[in-house]
């Protein structure tokens, strides 16, 4: 080791030892050594000792701690170092590596990161490469990035979403559609968007278009209204995605296909599909299913064939698991690899997304740094399992080809403006989350509904809603639509709080059980069979996820109730289908529950229903927000209010890195406040990880009305309200 480092002055044995055994760790990344002397030249020659291991697990560079995993494939952090050693990052010197105790043949920081680039990566990728993750990580950057850089190296690549909420047009600045558009200033990139509405059309007039002219006008209406559910759509977009991936003709020109899938809870069900829906194939005995005559599913059955294998073939598919350094995304991360990996899709990588170094002892950036760094400690046995590419947070918006091209070439993006320091930093007048809660308790019940796109923070928010509702003595229940959410362990437990999830098996499982002790209770053995068939479809999962989700609605009546709702495109299939299903009970109002038939009206009741739509103040999930406000708006749901999350304009920060990315806010946050929103609320990135009713205090700034909130309750409990 230099003798700088030795000679370093206060430094513990502790971390002497540390930092020799890093630079053995540097010498020899393919051998298992453990080293323990006084002093670097001794350490040199010393033999193997027992304070530390540092060796290969599975072929991966790891240092062990106290008999714990504590790093794999990469060099420790300096916020690592000081957290294992129980210093201060600041008090922790850098270990230097130009000069060291195995003669300078140490590999160099700029080699290690070389190793676990982007473009590393892409030298060699298999040619389907699928992007997923928890939402908001960054997978459509990732996903286009990596599109851009094979057909800049002469490759020929189609990047698809399957996405319902795809914001490929904006990252790439090019309006797509449902066929292979090429990209302005791309050579040899084409890219679409499975747009499902407009694949829900095709697939209709696929089935119900020979019927035309040889049924009666009424069974072909019959037929198009049974088809016309969000269940369709959905279908739908996965006979195009089935299209891409089974049927060689369809990309036979390209020679990657790269998939930006949605968020994972989507993705999971899109993945399982294939075999959901050929194993239907191979039990339907009768002819029938919710996509129509069986026959229509028959001539795909090779397709869908296909799909499953090529979904299992790792020489030529990989799963791209995208994740930020954060516990909920790589706990997702983690679930998703074992899921995929238990239907055949075993040739997975990590991508590591937004990691962040502080430059200097900034309170903000160091707790950022080391909230990310003990993420990665806890995930340590996760990461050693998978080859794990690395990308550093950069200062802006990934938006456009010259910012996304940058991601590859230099892995941080485009650099901030000239300037930007010295820029003044002035923002519209904004509320707090604490006005909102407020005016949510003088009524005293409803339900509020968090929405926007995947990985703004609704699940933080609709938590931090709850608990504090709670604190003030109300009942709450807290409850999710999303099928990747983790409300429970957000939430943490307070007095008055109820947290549940709406699980689409248990759901399923008794909705079944409940059509069958009534409607198949007076059917003899053949009408049994036939309807034990019908419910075996993927699609019976929609209707019963939808039922849940009414039952929860109601419970607003007698006290709040607070969704947290999936990323926007579910949210957007989930919406259709209450309107498709309200259509449906106004002609059948009889046979419908209460809630159902209700749903609708309760939703568009502004007295009830109070829905607060979530952004980060970026450019794509603002514009996602927009376009879901609109949709909304045309189903006569108006938004109560806005809330835009994990701000570093306002969170006091001084790091270069972190100052910029507030500055680059400041555009979006006037967007909202001028262009889009009656009422927006700000929450600022806070330093400890807001999970749990304490930490989720951060959330919530005082105001002057705070002092009103025990007189508020108080005047409540008086007027009868059960608090």
């Amino acid at each position: 080791m230099p003798d700088a480092i030795a000679g370093t002055p206060g430094l513990t044995a502790r971390l002497l030892r540390m930092a020799i055994v890093l630079g053995a760790l540097w010498a020899m990344p393919a051998q298992a050594q453990a080293r323990d002397a006084s002093g670097a030249a001794a350490t040199a020659a010393a033999p193997a000792a027992r304070h530390f291991l540092v060796g290969t697990i599975d072929g991966r560079d790891t240092v062990l701690v106290n008999g714990q995993i504590a790093a794999t494939g990469r060099y420790p952090e300096r916020a690592e170092l000081a957290a294992w050693l129980k210093l201060k990052a600041a008090e922790t010197p850098a270990l230097a590596k130009s000069s060291c105790c195995c003669g300078g043949n140490c590999r160099t920081e700029v080699n290690v990161a070389a190793e676990k680039s982007l473009a590393r990566f892409l030298e060699a990728p298999s040619r389907f490469l699928f992007f997923t993750g928890k939402g908001g990580v960054g997978k459509t950057s990732l996903a286009c990035a990596s599109a851009i850089a094979l057909a800049d190296g002469g490759k020929r690549v189609l990047l698809v979403s399957t996405d319902p909420a795809s914001n490929l047009d904006e990252v790439l600045g090019a309006r797509l559609q449902g066929r292979p558009t090429e990209i302005p200033g791309v050579a040899g990139l084409q890219a679409l968007n499975i747009d499902p509405e407009a694949a829900a059309r095709a697939y209709r007039e696929k089935l119900v278009g020979p019927y035309r002219g040889k049924l009666p006008e009424a069974v072909v209406r019959s037929m198009e209204e049974q088809l016309s559910g969000a269940c369709t759509m959905e279908i739908a977009a996965f006979d195009e995605f089935s299209r891409l991936l089974g049927e060689p003709d369809a990309t036979a020109e390209f020679d990657h296909v790269i998939f930006d899938t949605a968020p994972t809870g989507h993705t999971l069900r899109l993945m399982t599909l294939p075999s959901a829906w050929t194993g239907f194939l191979d039990t339907n005995t009768t002819g029938n299913s919710c996509l129509g005559p069986l026959a229509g599913l028959e001539k795909q059955r090779v397709i869908y064939e296909n799909a499953v294998a090529a979904l299992a073939d790792g020489q030529r598919t990989t799963l791209v698991l995208v994740s930020r350094a954060q516990k909920a995304a790589l706990d997702e991360a983690e679930r998703t690899s074992g899921e995929l990996a238990a239907i055949g899709v075993r040739n997975q990588r990590l991508i590591l997304n937004g990691l962040f170094k502080a430059s200097d002892s900034d309170p903000v950036a160091l707790a950022l740094e080391g909230r990310g760094t003990r993420a990665l400690t806890a995930s340590a046995k996760f990461l050693a399992r998978l080859p794990v590419t690395e990308v550093p947070l950069r200062a802006h918006n990934l938006v456009g080809l010259a910012a996304v091209r940058a991601l590859v070439q230099d892995g941080k993006g485009l650099p901030p403006t000239p300037g930007q320091a010295a820029q003044a930093l002035s923002l519209p007048p904004l509320e707090s989350l604490t006005e909102l809660v407020d005016d949510f308790a003088q009524v005293g019940r409803g339900v509020i509904m968090t929405m926007g796109k995947g990985g703004v923070g609704k699940t933080t928010v609709a938590a931090a809603i709850a608990t504090e509702l709670a604190r003030r003595g109300f009942k709450v229940h807290l409850s999710t639509t999303d099928p990747a959410a983790h409300v429970a362990a957000a939430a943490g437990q307070i007095e008055g709080l109820q947290v549940s999830r709406i699980d689409p098996y248990e759901e399923t499982r008794g909705y079944v059980e409940q059509v069958m002790a009534t409607s198949g209770k007076d059917l003899d053995a053949s009408g049994r069979a036939l309807l034990e068939e019908d419910l075996r479809s993927p699609c019976t999962e929609e209707i019963a996820v939808f039922r849940a989700f009414a039952r929860v609605v109601a419970e607003g009546a007698g006290g709040f109730v607070v969704l947290d709702t999936a990323p926007t495109g579910h949210t957007l299939l989930l919406l259709d289908a209450t309107e498709a299903y309200h259509r449906e009970v106004a002609r059948k109002a009889s046979e419908m529950p209460e809630e159902v038939r209700n749903l609708l009206p309760r939703l568009r009741d502004p007295a009830f229903t109070r829905v607060l739509l979530v952004t980060l103040p970026e450019a794509t999930p603002v514009h996602e927000a927009g376009a879901l406000q609109e949709d909304l708006r045309r189903a006569r749901i108006e938004p109560f209010a806005w809330v835009i999350n994990q701000s570093f304009a306002q969170s006091g920060s001084r790091d270069p890195l972190l100052v910029a990315r507030g500055r680059s806010e400041a555009p979006y946050i006037r967007e909202v406040v001028e262009k889009l929103s009656k009422r927006t609320a700000l929450v600022p990135w806070v330093a400890d990880e807001p999970a749990g009713p304490e930490k989720l205090r951060q959330l919530f700034r005082e105001t002057s009305r705070d002092r009103g909130i025990s007189a508020v309750c108080q005047v409540k409990r008086e007027r009868g309200f059960q608090l």
